[in-house]
């Protein structure tokens, strides 16, 4: 087996644990030979562990990402998903003025939700400053506010999280 079989081979291991996810050694070793590359279990053991690809944990089970996937340390995904619980049991809606995002939940748990996206892979606010029910989240600039919205969309939809109400004021200064 050549150098490029092997860059190729590990090239396309690299696009299908991006593409869907891929649980097992067999269940990779079956989309390679689909793709039409002929692999030993021996041999994608081998690319697993050269491509320095790790298991995570997902909603659907665990799953193999390569290191540069992972949004941040180990921890992240055990964080996300304490931050994606409390969104489940706390309704908080979503305002907006200027480059400032007003979280507002219920009676006592501003500092809660505060700590989580603290602790989260959420990382493009200034910081955060919580009340009693109230929750500033500060941003240096508009492309940062976005990103970050996007993704707290995006977990607070996640299936651990039940929908919530998002008010926008488009105020700006």
């Amino acid at each position: 087996m050549s150098a490029i079989d092997r860059r190729d081979r590990q090239r396309a291991i690299r696009e299908l644990i991006a593409r869907r996810p891929i649980a097992s050694q067999a269940a990779l070793a079956h989309a390679l030979t689909e793709r039409g590359f002929a692999v030993t279990q021996a041999t994608v053991s081998r690319d697993i562990a050269e491509l320095g690809l790790v298991k995570v944990p997902r909603a659907d089970g665990h799953v193999y990402v390569a290191p540069e996937d992972l949004a941040a340390p180990a921890t992240a995904s055990a964080s996300d998903e304490r931050l994606r619980r409390i969104l489940a049991d706390v309704p908080v809606t979503v305002g907006r003025s200027a480059l400032t995002l007003v979280l507002t939940g219920t009676p006592g748990t501003a500092s809660v939700v505060a700590q989580a996206i603290d602790e989260s892979s959420l990382t493009d606010q200034l910081g955060t400053l919580a009340g009693d029910n109230t929750l500033l989240v500060l941003f240096t600039d508009e492309a940062r506010l976005e990103r970050w919205l996007e993704r707290f969309d995006a977990l607070r939809s996640s299936p651990a999280a039940h929908a919530v109400a998002r008010t926008t004021e488009a105020s700006r200064s």
